[in-house]
C-alpha cells in the first residue's frame, strides 16, 4: 500500500512538472515573451508620422530625422566617461543623472539615454559606438514645422510620461506622443504603427543575427496624412493683427462648422518645441505669467459676452411671443428697475427703440425690457429661467461644444436651479437677474462658443459642431461633425434680428467699420474685467468683443474676436473682425486705414498695470499706447534700472 502511494505521488508530481513545462514551452511561447527575453535585443523602427496640410493644400507639418542614444543599463560596461560625454556634448554630472534615472526605471528595458542628436553629432558618434557596450543609436523622426503660425492648433510632440505608458501598452519609455492641438486629437491617426526587429545575442552578449531568421519581426506602418480646416493665410493674418495684444480670434465656416482660423495671442513659433532645446523653451513660455502663451485664448478664456448676447435675448423674446418687430421701448438713457430704483445705464443716445434700432444702437433699456417680459411670461420665475436657459443652450452655450480639440471650458448659462441655490431664502424674479439681458452677470462664454453662436444665427437656426479636421488620408471624418444641430428658435424670427445686425454696420455702433462690397452683419460688445491685486478685487480696462458674419445672405464666414483690455467692442475687436472678413472673402485689404490703426497700437501697457505696483487708470481715462512709444518707454526703463544697479 505504501509503495502504491509513493508511486502515485511520484506519478502525480511528474505529470504536474510535465504539464507545467508543456504550458511554458508551448502555450506561453508567444511574441510577448520575446520582449522579456534577456538574450534578445529589441530594435524598434519608428514609422513616418503623418503630414499635416491646411485646407488649401499648404504643407504645415513634416518630419526630420532625429537620432536618440539608447541604453540598456545592465549591459553597460566600464567606459571612458569623459570621452563619451565629450561626444554627446554633456557634462559628467548629466551622464550620471541620466544613467541613474534609466537604471531606476528598469535595468533591462531599452530606454532613451539622450534624445535628439544632430546629424553631425550622430556621424561622429556612430563611428565609435562599438566602444560603448550597453549603448546604441536609434533613428526616429521629429516634427519639422513648415510654418511659424498656429502653434496652438498644431500642438507638439514629446516623450510619453508614465501615466500615458500605463494607459496604452503601445508606448514605451522614450516614445514620442502628441501634446496639445491636432497632435493630441489625432495621435493614433498620425503616429502610425512602429515595427520591431528581434536580434539574437550569444553568451558573450554579442549580436549573432535575427531571431529565428526574422520570422517575428514587423515592419512599421506610416501614419496617415491629415488636412485641417485652417486657412494658413487667414491664420497668419490674424496672428499679425493680434501682435502686442492678448486675446483670441475664432472664425468658422457656417455651412460646415469647419474652423477657418483659431488665433491665440500671443503665440509662439512651434519649432521652439522641437529638439534638444525644447525643454528650456517650454519652461520659458510656461513661466510667462503675463501673456500665458501656452493657454489657448480661443478655447480656454471665459468672459461675459456683453452686447453680442443681445441677439439671443431678442430671438428668445420673439420665440416666446412677448414682443414683435414693431414693439417699442422708450430709453431714458438707461433702464430703471427694482424697489430701490436701480438704473442700468445706456449709451444708445435715448429715444424710442424697436427691435431694429435696439440691436443697431445696442440699447440696454430695450433688451432689459425684452428679457424681463420673457421671464415674467410665466408665474414661476424658476420655470421661466429653465425655458429661457434651454433656448440659449440650443446655440451651443453653457456646455462643451464637442469639437475635436482636447481642451475647452463649459462656460455658464444659468437656469432656475442655479438661482434657487443662490437665493434659498429669497423670492427672486426677473429683476434679480436683469444683468443677463446685456450679457453680463452670471453668463460666461468662450470665444469659440461665441463664434459658433454667430454661425447658428448666420444659418438661420442651426449649426454644425465646430471642428479642425477636414479630411484624413484613407479614412472618413467622424459623423459628429456632419450632423446638423437645430436651435429651439423658429427660422422666421432670424431675419429681423439679422437685419438689425446688418444695420449695426450700416448706421449703428460699427458704421465706421464698413468694408466696400461686403455685406457684414455684426455686433459690438464690451465686457467688464476684474482681477485680484494683493487680495483686493480690482477693475481693469474692459475687454473688447465683436461678433460678425458675412455675406449677409449665404454666409461664408462667422467670426468672434476677443481683445483683452481693449475697451469698446468696435475699437480693437471690431476693426480686427472686419479686416479678417475682408482678407478671407477678397484675399486682400482695402481698409488699410483700419489695418494701420490696429498694427500701430499696443496694449502691453494695459497688461502690465496689475503687476506694476503703481496706481493706474482704466477705460476712457486710459490712453492709447503706440508700439514705437512703448518700445522706447521700455528701453528707457531698462536703462534707468541699469543705472540704479
Amino acid at each position: 500500500m505504501r509503495k502504491l502511494l509513493l508511486f502515485s505521488i511520484i506519478v502525480v508530481v511528474g505529470i504536474t512538472f510535465i504539464a507545467r513545462l508543456f504550458y511554458l514551452q508551448v502555450y506561453s511561447s508567444k511574441v510577448y515573451d520575446l520582449y522579456e527575453d534577456n538574450a534578445i535585443r529589441k530594435v524598434f523602427h519608428y514609422p513616418k508620422r503623418g503630414y499635416v496640410y491646411d485646407r488649401n493644400g499648404k504643407l504645415l507639418v513634416a518630419n526630420q530625422p532625429s537620432y536618440d542614444v539608447m541604453i540598456i543599463p545592465r549591459e553597460v560596461k566600464p567606459l571612458d566617461t569623459l570621452e563619451f560625454c565629450s561626444l554627446l556634448k554633456i557634462s559628467k554630472e548629466d551622464f550620471t543623472k541620466n544613467f541613474e534615472r534609466n537604471y531606476r526605471y528598469s535595468p533591462r528595458i531599452p530606454q532613451v539615454f539622450l534624445p535628439h542628436l544632430s546629424k553631425e553629432d550622430y556621424a561622429v558618434l556612430s563611428e565609435k559606438m562599438r566602444k560603448y557596450q550597453g549603448f546604441y543609436i536609434q533613428k526616429r523622426s521629429l516634427r519639422d514645422y513648415q510654418t511659424t503660425i498656429g502653434a496652438n492648433v498644431l500642438g507638439f510632440i514629446m516623450e510619453a510620461n508614465q501615466n500615458e505608458i500605463d494607459a496604452d501598452p503601445y508606448y514605451q519609455m522614450g516614445d514620442l506622443i502628441g501634446k496639445q492641438g491636432i497632435e493630441t486629437s489625432y495621435e493614433k491617426e498620425l503616429r502610425g504603427v512602429k515595427g520591431v526587429k528581434f536580434i539574437q545575442k550569444d553568451r558573450f552578449n554579442r549580436d549573432i543575427g535575427p531571431y529565428k531568421g526574422g520570422v517575428s519581426d514587423t515592419i512599421p506602418t506610416a501614419g496617415h496624412d491629415i488636412t485641417v480646416s485652417i486657412d494658413a493665410q487667414l491664420q497668419a493674418y490674424g496672428e499679425l493683427l493680434m501682435q502686442n495684444k492678448i486675446g483670441g480670434i475664432v472664425a468658422i465656416e457656417p455651412s460646415t462648422g469647419e474652423i477657418l482660423s483659431l488665433v491665440s495671442a500671443p503665440s509662439y513659433n512651434p519649432n521652439l518645441l522641437v529638439g534638444r532645446e525644447r525643454s528650456r523653451n517650454y519652461t520659458k513660455l510656461n513661466n510667462d505669467s503675463i501673456h500665458l502663451p501656452l493657454i489657448d485664448k480661443g478655447l480656454l478664456r471665459m468672459h461675459e459676452p456683453g452686447s453680442p448676447f443681445k441677439a439671443l435675448i431678442a430671438l428668445t423674446a420673439l420665440q416666446e411671443g412677448v414682443l414683435d418687430v414693431n414693439t417699442t421701448v422708450t430709453c431714458h438713457h438707461g433702464y430703471v428697475y427694482g424697489r430701490n430704483g436701480r438704473k442700468m445705464a445706456c449709451h444708445c443716445g435715448g429715444g424710442v427703440r424697436n427691435l431694429n434700432s435696439g440691436i443697431s444702437k445696442s440699447c440696454n433699456a430695450y433688451f432689459a425690457t425684452a428679457y424681463r417680459k420673457t421671464i415674467e411670461k410665466y408665474d414661476d420665475a424658476s420655470h421661466a429661467m429653465d425655458v429661457w436657459s434651454n433656448h440659449i443652450k440650443s446655440f451651443g452655450l453653457g456646455d462643451y461644444l464637442g469639437y475635436d480639440l482636447t481642451i475647452g471650458k463649459k462656460g455658464n448659462i444659468p437656469d432656475g436651479s442655479y438661482y434657487d441655490k443662490w437665493y434659498p431664502d429669497f423670492k427672486w424674479q426677473a429683476t434679480t437677474t436683469l444683468s443677463n439681458a446685456i450679457g453680463q452677470g452670471e453668463i460666461l462664454v468662450t470665444p469659440i462658443q461665441l463664434a459658433n453662436m454667430t454661425a447658428a444665427i448666420a444659418n438661420r437656426g442651426y449649426y454644425y459642431t465646430p471642428h479642425i479636421i477636414k479630411s484624413i488620408e484613407g479614412q472618413p471624418i467622424d459623423t459628429a461633425y456632419t450632423t446638423k444641430h437645430n436651435t429651439t428658435i423658429d427660422k422666421r424670427h432670424f431675419e429681423p434680428v439679422i437685419q438689425g445686425l446688418f444695420d449695426v454696420y450700416n448706421k449703428g455702433t460699427a458704421s465706421f467699420l464698413q468694408v466696400p462690397g461686403i455685406e457684414i452683419c455684426g455686433k459690438t460688445g464690451t465686457a467688464e474685467n476684474f482681477t485680484k491685486i494683493d487680495g483686493v478685487r480690482t477693475q481693469l480696462t474692459d475687454h473688447s468683443i465683436f461678433i460678425a458674419f458675412a455675406p449677409k445672405d449665404n454666409p461664408k464666414i462667422a467670426i468672434a474676436v476677443l481683445v483683452e483690455n481693449g475697451y469698446f467692442g468696435a475699437r480693437y475687436a471690431g476693426r480686427i473682425a472686419s479686416l479678417m472678413i475682408e482678407k478671407y472673402l477678397k484675399g486682400s485689404i482695402s481698409r488699410t486705414d483700419l489695418e494701420k490703426w490696429v498694427m500701430e497700437r499696443t496694449l502691453e501697457n494695459e497688461y502690465e498695470k496689475p503687476f506694476s505696483g503703481k496706481p493706474f487708470n482704466i477705460n476712457a481715462k486710459s490712453q492709447y499706447m503706440f508700439v514705437k512709444d512703448y518700445e522706447l518707454q521700455k528701453k528707457k526703463a531698462k536703462t534707468n534700472q541699469s543705472d540704479i544697479e
